[in-house]
């Protein structure tokens, strides 16, 4: 008589039937599961929670997955390699304070101001990707992407679903405000979209100016005052002073360069 336990084998449907159901991942390690419930003679009761963790893991990770996907991140350098000493100001407490994201929790948003080339959308970005690792939805977008995108839509019901979208996620972040020049509509949609999100969401900004030069940004607007009082109405306003970072490793690299050939 055979004392060996008898070994489990999956009729040939049932990992499309549990796929179907939903169980996608031990559809897709249907054969190794099985082999190890069979090796370790796992209980009816060990096998369930066994498949509740490997589901309730790949589920997260796709999650994780789709949230990154959503936020078009890009490419970006670990907050882990940005040298602190840099600058010639920054507020590091107010950054730390930020990667905490309870500003998210209280609908706050986190403006940083500074020059070319200081770090602002770096910093913006290692938020961003904390924000979606700890499960808030995330949106990083340039602003003027975003102001197009708005000044693009073919009709006034068009562009009220879109500023409806642009007010879901818990954390929408907008980079280079100032970069570039727009008219006077840019700041009608860009208050439309702080004044959607006023209270409700936060907001991550980034800009090269100084917040009274937002005139010479969108001139001829008369909603400037309004917009940035909303803006900046429940929010830590951080300034960021020095040379740029791009200069500098440029400026090493060619040291290194003219080292090699001498």
């Amino acid at each position: 008589m055979n004392s060996q336990t008898p070994k489990m084998m999956p009729s040939p449907d049932l990992p499309t039937q549990l796929d179907r159901i939903g169980l996608k991942a031990t559809a897709q390690n249907l054969d190794d599961f099985l082999a190890r419930a069979t090796q370790k003679r796992w209980s009816p009761l060990q096998q369930l929670e066994e498949i509740v963790r490997a589901e309730s893991e790949a589920r997260a990770q796709r999650g994780l997955q789709a949230r990154l996907r959503q936020a078009r991140l890009g490419r970006f350098r670990s907050l882990a390699d940005f040298d602190w000493n840099w600058p010639k100001k920054i507020d590091r407490d107010v950054i730390e304070r930020a990667l905490t994201l309870e500003f998210i929790a209280e609908a706050r948003n986190l403006i940083l101001v500074g020059t070319n080339g200081v770090g602002k959308t770096l910093i913006a970005q290692n938020l961003a990707h904390r924000a979606v690792q700890a499960g808030y939805n995330v949106w990083f977008r340039t602003a003027s992407e975003i102001l197009a995108d708005l000044a693009a839509a073919d009709s006034p019901q068009a562009r009220r679903r879109k500023l409806r979208l642009l007010a879901r996620p818990h954390l929408l972040c907008l980079d280079e405000i100032g970069y570039l020049s727009y008219d006077s509509q840019a700041a009608d949609l860009l208050y439309e979209i702080v004044n959607a999100r006023y209270e409700r969401r936060s907001l991550l900004v980034t800009t090269n100016r100084a917040f009274k030069d937002w005139n010479t940004v969108f001139p001829n607007s008369t909603v400037i005052s309004t917009l940035l009082d909303r803006l900046t109405h429940h929010a830590d306003v951080t300034l960021i002073e020095g040379q740029s970072y791009r200069v500098r490793e440029s400026e090493l690299e060619a040291a290194t360069r003219r080292k090699k050939r001498s």
